[in-house]
């Protein structure tokens, strides 16, 4: 009798857990793909009273779209190109050489991702906007006969590169760093050329790294609404985001194509993700031996030192100016700059912008919220994680894998097609959360749930189960198990978890467009409203501060996760 309550409970549980799971994730990309072949709006009591038509698939053949998914497809393929070969440079000379300064070039590489890629779009359109650029302007002191354009498909690709080309080097310098040693000796015994060695041996080992950072990066690119927005809205170029964006907010709404294309796109997505791993797993490409050693460094010679050209020029690009040209726009007293020199002239510079911002009532309010969003949510995303992973990870519960795949599918689904999806779940539930914060929290809370459970899921696997298994048999419960053994023996991967998702949190955009209110607003989109509206100054002001909050929080986060990587040794 004992055994079947058990069974029953387990089922109950699981049960509530799968459909909790439904509502935050399922059903949001169940009703974007619902609104593609219905012939009405998806609002309460109207739902199951629309009809089913497949002619808004017409869609697809417009100009529009048409336009879009070539420039979708050539700024991604190109960016992610990019953004690989500079990552993977950067990566290997990190990793594999004896260039100078590796921990600084290591910090160089990775420094743009304190930069909200929003924030990074909006600082070169600062930057390079034709004619009134800061850059253009300081060409046209120094008599060169040449400027940049940054609006349009170049300027799309360019950014996108920058801003994404660290995550090729973390994987491929992760992957670098741990290849075994002997089989580019073994190539070296035989007679080859440290040439040959490198494209015959040491490339091929770095394919799964590669290509993961490839279509990874790949992804991001064609997804990405913020960049191809801020960059290409004012040259007239729209990718699918921003096309889907459009016709949202057009008048009348044009929902259902919106939605065709969302179905589309991610569907797209998700057939080139599963294309990579099956070409992955045809062949095998283990590197990492078992025996603790470390791969031969290459020596550069003579290019050692000027080998520091490429990561000098990429956190230049990547960091340096952004941030330079957003606390320059922000301090400078007018917003008209005939000349860089008229920046030093005395009272050229002022905080007044800086002291407007922090004194407005719509932005202190903005970023109220966005602590109360961002810290619920990170609270909200670390509890559920830590369930999700313990019952998929420790228990027999029934239906545990169906969990694992359903956290999992946020990855698949474009930020602001899923965006699109909980404006439409949040209306036909009779739950009265839409307008309000909570929406937002539950929102990040689904969006954000496939880092949160990775994170804690390798936390969690590094902590033998019989430590826990020991305090049951002594006598403890497994919920007090779980919180005296377990959760403290866990306090780094929880604390890690919780700012990641913070940092995540803080810096989204995409995903509360379409939910946000007036008394809702977070600071990305006060700041994105603001670039919109062309109050550059107070956005870059802003943007300053804000992205100042983010390194901060994001140096706390590396801080944390080196503690916990020397106390995953001890364990």
């Amino acid at each position: 009798m004992n055994t079947n309550g058990q069974t029953l409970g387990r089922l109950s549980l699981s049960t509530l857990i799968l459909i909790v799971l439904a509502i935050l994730i399922l059903a949001p990309m169940a009703l974007v793909l619902l609104s593609s072949v219905s012939d009405g709006v998806p609002r309460p009591g109207s739902l199951f009273s629309n009809g089913l038509t497949l002619e808004h698939f017409g869609v697809l053949t417009s100009g529009l779209v048409t336009r879009a998914f070539g420039i979708s497809a050539a700024t991604s393929l190109v960016s992610c190109a990019l953004a690989v070969a500079i990552g993977g440079s950067l990566a290997f000379l990190c990793a594999r050489t004896d260039i100078p300064g590796r921990r600084l070039i290591y910090f160089a590489a990775v420094s743009p991702l304190l930069i909200p890629s929003y924030i990074g779009a909006f600082a070169w359109a600062i930057l390079g906007a034709p004619g009134s650029g800061l850059v253009n302007i300081l060409l046209r002191d120094l008599g060169l006969p040449f400027q940049i354009g940054i609006y349009g498909v170049e300027g799309m690709i360019f950014v996108l590169t920058l801003f994404y080309a660290p995550y090729a080097f973390l994987l491929i310098h992760s992957s670098s760093a741990l290849m075994d040693p002997d089989l580019e000796q073994a190539a070296s015994v035989h007679g080859a050329s440290t040439g040959q060695m490198l494209r015959e041996v040491t490339l091929p080992l770095l394919l799964p790294a590669i290509l993961g950072a490839a279509v990874l990066i790949f992804t991001l690119s064609i997804e990405n609404f913020a960049i191809t927005y801020i960059i290409g809205n004012p040259g007239n170029v729209d990718t699918l985001p921003t096309a889907i964006y459009r016709l949202m907010q057009s008048i009348p709404s044009r929902v259902n194509e919106a939605a065709v294309i969302a179905v589309v796109l991610t569907t797209g997505l998700i057939l080139f993700t599963l294309f990579q791993r099956r070409l992955l797993a045809r062949r095998s490409y283990a590197t990492v031996a078992g025996k603790g050693v470390r791969p031969s460094r290459i020596k550069l010679g003579r290019w050692r030192w000027a080998a520091l050209v490429l990561p000098a020029i990429y956190v230049l690009l990547g960091t340096i100016l952004p941030l330079i040209g957003l606390v320059l726009v922000a301090l400078q007293r007018s917003p008209y700059l005939a000349h860089i020199a008229d920046l030093f002239q005395p009272g050229a510079l002022t905080f007044k912008a800086v002291t407007d911002v922090l004194a407005s009532s719509q932005v202190q309010q903005a970023a109220i919220n966005t602590a109360s969003v961002s810290v619920a949510a990170a609270l909200g995303g670390t509890l559920i994680a830590f369930c999700l992973s313990y019952m998929v990870n420790r228990t027999k519960m029934p239906g545990r894998a169906s969990f694992e795949y359903i956290a999992m599918a946020p990855l698949a689904v474009p930020a602001i097609v899923f965006g699109m999806g909980l404006l439409w779940t949040w209306l036909l539930l009779p739950i009265p959360i839409y307008g309000t914060i909570m929406v937002l929290i539950v929102a990040y809370l689904a969006h954000q749930m496939p880092q949160g459970y990775r994170a804690i899921s390798a936390s969690i696997l590094q902590i033998d189960r019989d430590l826990e298994d020991s305090a049951v048999m002594s006598g403890a419960g497994r919920v007090r198990a779980i919180s005296y053994v377990t959760a403290p023996l866990m306090k780094s991967g929880l604390t890690a978890t919780f700012v990641l998702l913070l940092v995540l949190s803080i810096r989204e955009l995409t995903v509360p467009l379409f939910l946000f209110t007036s008394n809702t607003r977070l600071l990305s989109i006060v700041i994105f409203d603001d670039i919109d509206n062309g109050l550059l100054q107070r956005a870059a002001a802003i943007a300053a501060m804000y992205t100042l909050a983010i390194a901060v929080l994001a140096i706390i986060s590396q801080q944390i996760q080196s503690k916990r990587n020397g106390e995953g040794a001890s364990i």
